[in-house]
């Protein structure tokens, strides 16, 4: 069995999770990505995000939420993405760069456009209450 290491932030404003769509793609997902040779969780996480949306975490506000694991979107049956998610505060303005084509907040109702192991991160969140 293949698992996928990523990393994904959480950030939560008016009970709605900021989620990205990449371009060509068609589900959102939790900002992040996979972490690079050497890289420990907070290394990357701050990498991608800052690759992703123009803005610095706060590693100081570095919060675990948890580890979640499913399916991986695009891929054969059996290859797993595992997805460590933290909250952070951060620092600028954010923005789409990169690959990222539109980030958009997303409510729980909108769980038909989000990846699986999100999925699972969404019904982690409603459950405490923290999105609608």
């Amino acid at each position: 069995m293949k698992i996928i290491d990523k990393l994904a932030w959480i950030e939560i404003k008016n009970k709605s999770i900021l989620s990205t769509k990449s371009f060509g793609k068609q589900k959102y997902y939790i900002p992040g990505g996979k972490r690079e040779q050497g890289e420990n969780d907070e290394q990357a996480l701050c990498r991608e995000v800052l690759e992703e949306l123009t803005v610095e975490l706060k590693t100081e506000t570095l919060k675990f939420v948890g580890t979640f694991e499913a399916q991986a979107d695009s891929h054969p049956d059996g290859v797993l993405v595992k997805m460590t998610c933290y909250t952070a505060d951060y620092t600028g303005t954010l923005k789409e760069s990169a690959e990222i084509e539109e980030l958009r907040w997303l409510k729980y109702a909108d769980k038909d456009k989000i990846s699986e192991v999100d999925k699972l991160i969404f019904d982690f969140l409603k459950d405490q209450h923290l999105i609608d």
